[in-house]
C-alpha cells in the first residue's frame, strides 16, 4: 500500500470525465482560474490602499447606489395604523 502510481491517477481521470464529462469539467477550470485571478487581485490592491477611504472603489459604489435607488423604503420606519 504505498502512494498512487500514473495508472491509478489516469484511471481516477478517466472515470471523473465520464460521470462529469469534459464540457463540465471546463467550466469548473476556467471558474476556478477566474477566482484565482480575481483573489490574487483582490490582493494586490487590498494591500495598498484602505477600503473606507473616500476615493475607494467601494465607497464609491455605495454612494452611486445611494443617489440611484429612490424608491427604497425603510421597513423599520413604517408603523401600522
Amino acid at each position: 500500500m504505498g502512494s498512487f502510481s500514473i495508472w491509478h491517477w489516469l484511471i481516477v481521470l478517466v472515470i471523473v470525465m465520464m460521470v462529469f464529462g469534459t464540457k463540465k469539467l471546463k467550466n469548473i477550470g476556467g471558474d476556478l482560474g477566474s477566482a484565482v485571478k480575481g483573489f490574487k487581485d483582490g490582493m494586490k490592491d487590498g494591500g495598498t490602499t484602505d477600503s473606507a477611504a473616500p476615493g475607494s472603489p467601494a465607497s464609491q459604489q455605495v454612494t452611486n447606489h445611494a443617489k440611484t435607488d429612490s424608491n427604497t423604503v425603510d421597513v423599520e420606519a413604517k408603523t401600522k395604523s
